[in-house]
């Protein structure tokens, strides 16, 4: 089954509560429930949510009774004791605001508890994108503005204006994986090798969903390469699997070890990892290997305030990206290396293969 979203399953919940799904369809929701506690235990919360806000409705349709009951006492008796039934209406009005209000304020005290606003509400609070500091962009862009102004001054230079990420080559002719969030809103896009090496790329395809961006080279100076010397893993990694990647946290490559933490990405996003490497803006897009040099996932983000957790999108998300580029977008077919050459060597060696095929992503 595709991966269903939050906002799509809470509108399968809501579905499934007004007994809107068919037999089928309602062994399906609950077979995913089982299959997803995270998902379940969200279904619980917004049931009692529902149910909470049924009693409030409740309550004031009994209280909006209880006012015409009123009123057509008043006018079926206006001679006999007014002031006793106006008096029990004021009690019940409200004894019934009362009860309204506690139920409304028991509603939203018991959602915010239970973290379902938290859960609901976009994950850029704890979640950070590892680009780099666009301020930095801002004052490059400034400068470049003045430099235009003056023009003429030849005293007057500018900054070339552009923040780095990292991508590597998913195809020796050249096509580039790296994050969508370091290429969106880009005027151009560079890559840059170890050897200093630039060239202009492309951008082919993107899939902000998974944050995931196609690359070609575009440049009369680039020739393609030797065959990758690493394959990208289908299949899921293991727990406390030996990892390590390079990137370009400054103008020069870094390399990162650590270990698998966790089989799931942020908030139990089942198209990435969480793993431990210290990463750092300028990490972003960089690949994860495993000790045979599989490419397992692409660094894509960290959690605030915790050192060592970063995520890496997996690279069967990559795949399925790479399937779903249009065939009139591509400039020539995506063919992905199948033979192992990392296997076996020494990390020393591994790294020593791997630098031709990793870039500087420079962003303008």
């Amino acid at each position: 089954m595709r991966r269903v979203s939050q906002q799509e399953f809470i509108d399968w919940a809501d579905s499934y509560l007004r007994g809107e799904l068919s037999g089928e369809e309602r062994f399906q929701f609950e077979s995913h429930c089982a299959e997803q506690p995270e998902h379940a235990a969200l279904f619980e919360q917004h049931k009692t949510f529902v149910n909470q806000i049924k009693q409030v409705d409740a309550r004031i349709h009994f209280k909006d009774n209880l006012r015409l009951a009123a009123k057509k006492q008043r006018i079926q008796h206006s001679d006999k004791k007014p002031v006793k039934i106006v008096s029990l209406l004021d009690r019940l009005k409200w004894n019934a605001a009362v009860a309204a209000a506690i139920a409304i304020v028991s509603v939203f005290s018991t959602l915010w508890l239970t973290g379902y606003y938290s859960n609901l509400r976009k994950t850029t609070s704890d979640y950070s994108a590892l680009r780099r500091d666009m301020n930095n962009v801002k004052r490059n862009v400034n400068a470049h503005n003045a430099a235009i102004k003056n023009i003429n001054d030849k005293k007057v230079s500018a900054e070339p204006m552009h923040f780095g990420a990292t991508g590597f080559m998913i195809t020796k002719d050249g096509y580039v994986v790296t994050n969508y969030h370091v290429i969106t809103g880009a005027d151009s896009v560079h890559l840059q090798n170890h050897k200093g090496q630039s060239f202009k790329a492309e951008i082919i395809f993107t899939n902000p969903e998974k944050d995931l961006a196609i690359l070609h080279i575009q440049d009369s100076s680039f020739k393609s390469l030797k065959t990758l010397p690493y394959t990208f893993k289908r299949k899921d990694s293991d727990l406390g699997e030996d990892i390590y990647t390079i990137g370009f946290p400054r103008d020069e490559a870094v390399y990162g070890q650590g270990y698998l933490s966790s089989s799931t990405g942020y908030a139990g996003d089942t198209l990435a990892y969480q793993i431990s490497i210290p990463v750092n803006p300028g990490n972003s897009g960089g690949p994860v290997l495993d000790r045979e040099g599989n490419v397992i996932g692409i660094i894509s983000g960290k959690q605030k305030g915790i050192d060592g957790a970063a995520f890496a999108i997996k690279t069967k998300a990559l795949l399925e990206t790479l399937n779903s580029i249009p065939a009139d977008s591509l400039r020539g077919n995506i063919v992905l290396n199948n033979r192992n050459m990392l296997n076996n060597l020494p990390r020393t060696d591994q790294i020593k293969k791997l630098q031709d095929y990793i870039y500087i992503v420079k962003v303008y």
